[in-house]
């Protein structure tokens, strides 16, 4: 993921070092099948990998050897399908390189370095063949695409197999993964194999890699990796029984069901911990041997935080379902993948905590409720965003009034810029990244906060555990999130995400005059919302008062005294108290976006 802006059902194993003395068999618990998930109206892909992998340390090549079997899922009649072959960007003249040597405000860890890179140091998938059940097909490498045309259609409810073998490249460190990272760590490996793009009721996804995130198919990944006997190797799946050991090289077998990426990564010099999350999966950390004493001691101190993290998750959104959770040295930041991050480590014991927490929260939504990044970025991001500061605010007991008064912020400077895009615009199609990045988190989670305003805080917390029970596993959309509110709160919402979501439309209230016992309030912005104020009177009382939007077809639940409707085409609301009025204050509590808040109080 990302770029940090601010400081399912099935169990799957992460395990792999040089030691095998913690492997553990896992009871396995398995993800919906799609005959349950059709009955249930939904239906979506699946796809399960093998794949045997020889990986030179040398020379950062590996070849590749792959087994895939599709399975159609949908009513559709399927006549090509698309491969993802992502280290493709890391060559001069790709898009990712020509587009961040054309934004204005380029990721300075991108800048102009692919179009720097050597022969020796670039990233590349090449497909030498493949099979489709057994007979060669027809395909074209276009980027970061690979385009297949079948030999034969696939039906809907058929299965068919692709053979594959391919040779790569591992490019330099830049983006996510790469070799030799800043802090030296050796294989980032993560987006390093020929992955199918998934395909839904809204048709192929099959975006180029240029600059964001990811979608995949959910299914059974089988990878055998050869690699140097003295790597230390973390990343996706059960481990299989002990390395086979050839020579200087050992082969680790995983298996991870039920998942949607497979990511490892490998250095000679990982010290690797472990922690028991009570009644919960055990926790593994990978760190770098040659850290600074102080380094260490951060990411020791780490381990008992993310138990406490994982612990908030699981109460707050729903039970982690995995036994097991890895916190990874590696690639260029932070970014979250299955059963793992990898962060980079040299960090403040703060932000060290602040990154894996926002990583993690990513497990939820990201990893099992599986958005689509590049569509609806601020579903996975400004969610993450949003549940992590509420956590990093709990197990520091910071007692903020708003731990998210920062997103708030942003929101609202970008509001006012008049830079902002809509949430639904294409997350590689934003015309700064610094838009991108404050819409995707900070927006997000401003949706989210804001929510809670609308219907009622214990109505969010509701919400959000009915939205992961209900579309874990199941790729759900902003639409998902809404129903799921209005069936908690027997609220109307649509208003809420196609204003909030769909335009750039803006939230101003105002206190217009104060004459006696009587207010009147202005609605400025274009964006309608229901209006919390408080009253305080001359003789030092103060009172709470809610006013409902017409178009909810109903009202949160308030201890504050309900008075009657405001429908959104009037521009002006007026109502008595009955006590003369010293000032009135629209949003006591600060949970709207309003642009303006200088006019809230009178």
């Amino acid at each position: 993921m990302k770029r940090i802006v601010f400081s399912v059902l099935c169990i799957c194993l992460f395990l792999s070092c040089s030691s095998q003395k913690d492997i553990a068999t896992a009871k396995i618990t398995p993800a919906p099948t799609p005959l349950t998930i059709q009955k249930a109206g939904y239906w979506q892909q699946h796809v399960d990998y093998k794949m045997e992998i020889d990986m030179d340390v040398n020379t950062y090549q590996y070849k590749g050897k792959q087994q895939l079997v599709y399975t159609n899922n949908s009513p559709d009649v399927l006549h090509r399908v698309y491969y993802h072959l992502y280290f493709n960007a890391f060559q001069p003249g790709s898009e990712m390189d020509v587009h961040s040597r054309n934004i204005e405000d380029p990721d300075s860890r991108v800048g102009d370095r692919i179009s720097k890179l050597k022969p020796n140091e670039v990233g590349y998938i090449k497909v030498k063949s493949l099979k489709q059940n057994g007979a060669k097909v027809k395909y074209e490498t276009v980027g970061t695409v690979l385009e297949v045309d079948l030999v034969k259609p696939i039906q809907p409810g058929e299965k068919i197999t692709f053979d594959m073998v391919f040779d790569a490249q591992v490019p330099t460190q830049i983006r996510r993964s790469g070799r030799d990272n800043e802090e030296d760590v050796a294989l980032s490996m993560v987006q390093w194999y020929p992955k199918l793009a998934e395909y839904d009721f809204e048709g192929w996804h099959a975006d180029p890699y240029i600059a964001r995130e990811f979608h995949g198919v959910w299914g059974n990944y089988d990878v055998k990796l050869t690699i140097n006997s003295n790597y230390v190797v973390g990343g996706t799946g059960y481990l299989q029984g002990e390395p086979k050991i050839k020579g200087n090289k050992k082969t680790l077998h995983f298996k991870a069901p039920n998942v949607h990426d497979f990511a490892w990564a490998a250095d000679p010099d990982y010290i690797h911990d472990t922690m028991q999350v009570p009644d919960g999966p055990k926790l593994h950390f990978y760190y770098k041997n040659t850290l600074s004493s102080e380094q260490k001691e951060n990411w020791k101190k780490l381990q008992p935080k993310t138990v406490e993290l994982m612990q908030y998750f699981s109460k707050h959104i729903g039970k982690y379902p995995y036994e097991q959770y890895s916190v990874i040295q590696g690639g260029d930041g932070g970014m979250e993948y299955a059963m793992s991050t990898l962060i980079t480590g040299k960090r403040s014991y703060g932000s060290l905590v602040g990154v894996t927490a926002h990583e993690l929260a990513h497990t939820w939504f990201q990893f099992l409720l599986a958005t689509n990044e590049a569509k609806h970025e601020w579903m996975d991001e400004g969610f993450a965003t949003y549940i992590s500061n509420y956590a990093m605010d709990y197990i520091f007991n910071q007692g903020k009034k708003n731990p998210l008064d920062n997103a708030y912020k942003s929101y609202i400077r970008l509001a006012k810029s008049g830079l902002e895009q809509p949430l639904t615009t294409h997350a590689d199609r934003y015309q700064f990244n610094s838009v991108y990045s404050t819409l995707a988190y900070s927006k997000g989670a401003v949706f989210l906060a804001q929510l809670g305003y609308v219907i009622g805080e214990e109505n969010l917390k509701k919400t959000i555990k009915k939205y992961f029970n209900d579309f874990a596993f199941k790729h759900p959309k902003p639409l998902d999130i809404i129903r799921t509110a209005e069936k908690v709160s027997g609220l109307e919402l649509d208003w809420y995400l196609i204003d909030f979501a769909q335009t750039t439309n803006t939230i101003d209230y105002k206190v217009k005059t104060i004459k006696g016992n009587t207010v009147t309030l202005e609605r400025l912005g274009l964006m309608p919302m229901p209006i919390d104020l408080t009253v305080t009177y001359t003789d030092g009382s103060s009172e709470g008062f809610y006013v409902p939007l017409q178009m909810m077809r109903g009202e949160k639940p308030t201890t504050a005294t309900i008075i009657k409707d405001w429908a959104w085409a009037y521009p002006t609301y007026t109502f008595n108290t009955n006590k003369a009025i010293k000032s009135v204050q629209i949003d006591p509590k600060e949970i709207m976006a309003d642009i303006n808040k200088n006019n809230n109080t009178l």
